[in-house]
């Protein structure tokens, strides 16, 4: 069957699925009886529809409609279970990470956003440390004195670490929320963000490597950067789905599609925020403190990224004996 040919023989019943879906967002108790019973039949038949299409054309947009239909539709039919832990539980063991890897070519692309401005500022300005005035932005230009001088600025007194970690951490979730946030632009402001960040870390990394510091910079970044930088480009890619569903909103209405596009956002925004915290308590105390070896710093950001990414990557994932039960 062509795809065309599925939506307009079965569009009527997935209207109509999607009309009590919204009538029942906080609650099924606001439909009829009746209105349970057909819920129920038109899930059923939108899940096989869903099977089929995924068989078929599993690339169409067509597919991607009853995927996200079927799972709104399956969220309000399994609504409200009681214990609540046991829901956080499943998020995090398995509900993340899946998530993560579904939305994982936004990500990516967030990623794509940041690096090639940061390469291209690195190269730049480590050929000619004189372009750091023009490329790096105002905010940053005091670091430049301090860089020609052969000195790095991340030496935090023992006393003001814990109100250093405090500030790091609002300031990294700050970035991350603008990120998210600026999505609602149609993406354009959360790719300024990206790029941006990206020419400060590029620009940084080129005009220390031109003085000789370069790597003594990066000994203080590794052990909390992994971990900083994976959650900047969730979060820029939770903008870039926000902005993907206001400007190609697919078969569905503009405003349904931001709202499912917003759920799975703001969930994953959501879900990266402890990191954040990890990677702020890491800058505070361990990243600035002389006492600590390099090897030991370079260990710890290479241990987090690893577990990080064997985490998103790998949990969750469903066995085969599961699947052939299913």
């Amino acid at each position: 069957m062509h795809p065309n040919e599925l939506y307009e023989a079965r569009k009527g019943n997935w209207l109509r699925l999607t009309a009590l879906v919204e009538a029942c967002q906080k609650s099924i108790r606001a439909l009829t009886p009746q209105q349970v019973q057909d819920l129920g039949r038109l899930y059923r038949e939108a899940s096989s529809d869903l099977a089929l299409a995924q068989r078929d054309f599993p690339s169409h947009q067509v597919t991607s409609y009853l995927n996200q239909l079927v799972g709104r539709a399956h969220a309000v039919i399994y609504q409200g279970e009681p214990l609540q832990t046991n829901r956080l539980v499943e998020f995090v063991l398995r509900g993340f990470p899946r998530l993560f890897r579904r939305t994982l070519p936004f990500t990516f692309i967030a990623f794509l956003f940041f690096l090639v401005p940061a390469l291209a500022s690195a190269v730049a300005i480590g050929i000619a440390p004189e372009r750091a005035r023009l490329l790096l932005p105002a905010e940053v230009q005091n670091v430049i004195p301090i860089v020609e001088g052969k000195k790095l600025w991340v030496d935090i007194p023992v006393q003001d670490r814990p109100y250093a970690s405090t500030f790091i951490m609002q300031n990294n979730i700050r970035v991350a929320f603008l990120a998210f946030a600026s999505g609602m632009t149609g993406g354009l402001l959360t790719m300024y963000v990206l790029v941006n960040n990206g020419l400060i870390l590029g620009g940084i990394t080129g005009l220390t490597s031109y003085y000789g510091i370069g790597f003594d910079l990066w000994t203080f970044v590794i052990g909390h950067g992994v971990l900083e930088l994976s959650v900047i480009f969730m979060a820029g890619g939770s903008g870039l789905m926000i902005g993907w569903a206001i400007l190609h909103p697919g078969l569905y209405r503009r405003r349904d599609a931001l709202i499912i596009a917003a759920r799975d956002a703001v969930s994953l925004l959501l879900g990266a925020v402890p990191l954040l915290l990890v990677a702020g308590v890491l800058e505070g105390f361990m990243s600035p403190a002389q006492n600590i070896p390099w090897p030991v710093k370079w260990s710890v950001g290479i241990a987090t990224g690893v577990l990080l990414y064997a985490y998103l990557l790998l949990a969750g994932r469903e066995t085969k004996k599961r699947k052939q039960v299913r």
